[in-house]
């Protein structure tokens, strides 16, 4: 009854500091451009070449650094690296608001990186403390957290750099990540029992990568992370070019954001159902539909013909999109010992940034050769192919077979 207590409140606190952190990270994206122009004279390329290095060169250092401190706090506990991750982001971000050059921002958001694995950190602290037939539905919950922060974020961030400039927007940004810090503090750190003979308290790198290479489902799942990932964001850097395109200049910022919050809002309303479906269905399965879902619902997206039919796409693409992230951790959760969760979770937040660095850079270049329906298109094949990849995979785990669930 006591730890059923402290994992409900834990729950509770982690959601916030998602909300926090996702939102502070967010908060900074609509003016980054905007704030390199301040540094000096440049021209248009240069502004829009260093925005691209500065925003990726983040992902990075964490798709390097995840697996790293998803390791060490399988070891030394995950509370202490989520309690670092927060003030080293705090810290990086703070500084932000006092560089004078391109240069420093740019090496500024490389050190952000290190630090970037608070969102996994936090699921793979929450996923330990959470039974295996509810944790789809958990995890949904506690993805609401940070959905929500990066819906916020970068409307509160406009506002923000727009009234007080953007050095004081990065130092409030860095305090709402300074609360996070405080808010873990006050969380209690546990682990449930496996309920298996025979698991260990720590495991090796070696076994680590041992245990997911004999699990072909599980290493599909890992591995799709980064397909997903491409797919997802390859028309977010071009988006706003995009409703220029369909809809004109006018409120052009405006009917962009809108389009963009749209994936947010319908993500952010069935990620917890999408988790208690997955709980009693089986997670694999789930997430091949979703997959199937999102590349149907994504292929119209480059023959609209008006800026409310793509919103209407992308909100769908929320839905579909918004069940893929608790289900998959859900399933980790379910395939890997506690004692790996960290590590196993930190491989998928790597290979997740993986997606983000090549996403936007492979839209760029498909809309810059061949227009943007094409990106639509090549997206949705991505997805159409993460499901045959995954429904294959589980054609052949008889395990799953015999057990008729993920």
């Amino acid at each position: 009854m006591e730890q059923n207590k402290a994992a409900r409140r834990n729950l509770m606190i982690m959601w916030f500091s998602n909300f926090f952190v996702s939102g502070s990270m967010t908060m900074v994206l609509p003016f980054l451009s905007l704030y390199i122009e301040t540094f000096g004279n440049f021209s248009e390329k240069y502004v829009q070449q260093w925005s691209g290095w500065t925003f990726g060169i983040t992902f990075v250092t964490a798709f390097l650094f995840s697996p790293i401190w998803g390791r060490i706090g399988d070891r030394f506990g995950r509370k202490k690296i989520l309690i670092f991750s927060a003030f080293g982001m705090a810290f990086s971000i703070f500084m932000m608001g006092f560089v004078e050059s391109v240069w420093q921002l740019f090496v500024l958001r490389l050190f952000m990186g290190i630090f970037s694995g608070f969102i996994s950190m936090s699921q793979a602290f929450i996923s330990t403390q959470t039974p295996k037939d509810i944790a789809g539905r958990v995890l949904g919950t506690l993805q609401t957290g940070g959905i929500t922060g990066s819906l916020v974020g970068p409307l509160l961030g406009g506002v923000l750099a727009d009234s007080f400039g953007y050095s004081a927007t990065f130092q409030g940004t860095s305090i709402a990540i300074f609360i996070s810090a405080i808010l873990v503090m006050l969380t209690t750190e546990y682990k449930m029992s496996d309920g298996k003979k025979g698991t260990k308290s720590s495991y090796t790198s070696k076994e680590v990568l041992s245990h997911i290479t004999k699990n072909p489902l599980l290493l599909s799942v890992l591995l799709i992370s980064t397909l997903i990932q491409i797919a997802h964001f390859s028309i977010q850097p071009i988006l706003s070019l995009y409703v220029n395109e369909i809809h004109g200049h006018e409120n052009l910022a405006l009917y962009s954001g809108i389009a963009f919050s749209a994936a947010g809002l319908g993500n952010l309303m069935m990620a917890r159902q999408w988790g208690k479906i997955a709980d009693k269905i089986g997670y694999v399965k789930i997430l091949i539909m979703l997959l199937f879902m999102a590349a149907i619902v994504y292929l119209p997206g480059g023959f609209v013909t008006s800026i409310w039919q793509l919103v209407i796409i992308r909100f769908l693409l929320g839905i579909a999109i918004g069940g893929i992230v608790p289900v998959r951790v859900a399933y980790i959760r379910q395939e890997a010992p506690i004692s790996m969760q960290g590590e196993v979770l930190g491989y998928n937040t790597s290979l997740r940034f993986l997606g983000n660095v090549i996403g936007p850079v492979m839209g760029g270049m498909v809309a810059g050769y061949f227009g943007f329906s094409a990106v639509f298109i090549i997206t949705s094949l991505l997805l159409l192919i993460s499901g045959f990849l995954l429904f294959i995979s589980m054609q052949r785990s008889p395990k799953l077979n015999l057990e008729g669930k993920s």
